[in-house]
């Protein structure tokens, strides 16, 4: 099992952006909530802790229920054309039923995506609500034996190059690896991530990280989002 971090003991502090972390981010991120900011440069890295801090979010479209059967009802349904295999970028719109809803690229400065600050900013809602996410992470070579280690607020279920990895169910608080994806290999270069985060009400955010054969966390990689063809 992988190491839980000590991160988790200041978890709830960093959900709500409390504390000095929120005041480093950049000028200008209040059009994203007190925690996110607009990517400043092509790619990134991970943190020293291996969390992936660069993702596209979709606003978020209406969704209820957080058990296995109604969070994976949740996910499959089709909201709009090629949600499985899209690679987004920055500004690109989709239709879901009536609302046209915005694609946004985003980094924290925290090891979470913090969901609640991304929506409120954008004057979303909040609760009873399905979060898309999708991030690329670039390879220098061939990576077998690593795992997807997850944490969100509240279910989720993810996917690495088009195959559903691992789900997490249940009104839960985001933990540091509650979830870790079962062994898998990252090719060398591009490699899609994507994430469904649903949530009933309150905070909501999520964490992730690929760990090695060891359960050490990988830096040495690099993210981008919306570098895919239109």
């Amino acid at each position: 099992m992988a190491v839980k971090n000590t991160v988790n003991i200041i978890r709830m502090a960093l959900i709500f952006g409390f504390g000095a972390v929120s005041s480093t981010v950049a000028a200008g991120a209040g059009d994203l909530g007190p925690t996110l900011t607009s990517p400043a440069s092509l790619e990134t890295a991970p943190n020293a802790d291996g969390f992936i801090q660069r993702w596209l979010l979709l606003e978020p479209i209406a969704a209820n229920g957080l058990t296995d059967s109604a969070v994976q009802g949740a996910v499959k349904k089709q909201y709009f054309p090629n949600q499985f295999t899209v690679i987004p970028h920055e500004g690109d719109k989709v239709t879901v039923g009536a609302a046209e809803l915005t694609w946004h690229a985003v980094d924290t400065k925290n090891y979470n995506i913090n969901l609640y600050h991304f929506a409120r900013a954008l004057g979303k809602p909040t609760s009873d609500v399905l979060f898309w996410a999708v991030t690329l992470v670039n390879c220098p070579r061939e990576m077998r034996d690593v795992r997807l280690a997850i944490g969100s607020n509240a279910a989720s279920v993810w996917w690495v190059n088009g195959k559903e990895v691992i789900g997490i169910y249940g009104d839960r608080q985001t933990v540091i690896d509650d979830g870790v994806s079962k062994r898998l290999t990252l090719q060398k270069g591009q490699n899609i991530i994507r994430a469904a985060v649903v949530n009933g009400g309150g905070a909501t955010d999520f964490c992730a990280r690929f760990l090695d054969a060891a359960d050490k966390p990988i830096r040495g990689l690099t993210l981008t989002v919306g570098q895919g063809p239109k």
